[in-house]
């Protein structure tokens, strides 16, 4: 079989879609945390997802319906428990974090016959794509985007001079809970990916590495987001020829290309 076949497989099909989708998500809102501190977000976000996708099993309805709101909701609690001065950023993520690790525990136990379904939603399993979740997963992509792409220079200016975005009159906590919010949406996406363990390395290593070879904020996030979708698909075709775990080649390629991107830069 030659890598040309794959394009008559309706699944591999549907699987490279949500990738692109999810890849370009997360290079453009995983540039943006790492630059503001927030790296470890895409982490308490996805264990809070654990325990949302648990409760959407339990419900009988489909998972990232429920996952949306619930994580969405966690990540702008996220933001008001930062700027609070008695809690700092990563206390805020542990506790939300346990807590939705907690809550997903708790309803696996409770309930039965969805323990199968739920240990794919850890590990992610892109291969498995239905139609309606394409559907589902541009829809939320494209808003994401138009979002980010149409707030380019707010984000720009909140993230490297707040100081300066606030005697603009840019609203800047109202840009911090926007960018809260589609991270939500992108980590809830993205587990279908990588699935709920390994969400934040998607978020984070793509950045990275783009920081380490980009000479600008604009370059960095075009490279983030040509990285993030370049492993996912790249992940994808090798998990099929190979028959591995896709999201664990996804996040493997990552760590391999920054690596790379790291001795590069230092030999320069």
């Amino acid at each position: 079989m030659d890598i040309f076949s794959l394009f008559s497989y309706g699944f591999i099909m549907h699987a490279y879609i949500v990738g692109v989708c999810i890849g370009a998500l997360a290079g453009m809102l995983g540039l943006l945390l790492v630059l503001r501190n927030r790296a470890l977000i895409g982490d308490g976000l996805a264990h809070v997802s654990f325990g949302a996708i648990a409760l959407g099993m339990v419900m009988g309805m489909y998972p990232f319906v429920v996952a949306v709101p619930i994580v969405v909701l966690a990540s702008l609690g996220i933001g008001k428990l930062t700027e609070r001065a008695t809690l700092f950023g990563d206390a805020a993520i542990g506790i939300i974090s346990a807590t939705g690790v907690a809550g997903g525990v708790l309803l696996a136990s409770m309930a039965q016959g969805f323990n199968v379904d739920l240990f794919s939603y850890l590990f992610g399993n892109i291969l498995a794509v239905a139609t309606w979740e394409i559907v589902f997963a541009a829809a939320l992509s494209v808003i994401v985007a138009v979002l980010v792409l149409v707030n380019y220079h707010t984000f720009f200016l909140t993230t490297f001079d707040e100081s300066l975005a606030r005697a603009s009159g840019i609203h800047t906590k109202l840009i911090e809970a926007l960018l809260m919010a589609l991270t939500g949406i992108a980590v809830v996406l993205s587990i279908k990916a990588v699935g709920v363990l390994l969400v934040s390395a998607l978020l984070v290593i793509p950045a990275v590495t783009a920081l380490q070879l980009a000479k600008s904020f604009g370059g960095a996030m075009t490279l983030s987001v040509f990285l993030a979708i370049s492993v996912i698909l790249i992940g994808i075709t090798l998990s099929f020829f190979a028959d591995i775990p896709t999201g664990a080649t996804i996040v493997l390629l990552s760590v391999l290309i920054f690596l790379f991107a790291l001795v590069w830069r230092r030999t320069k």
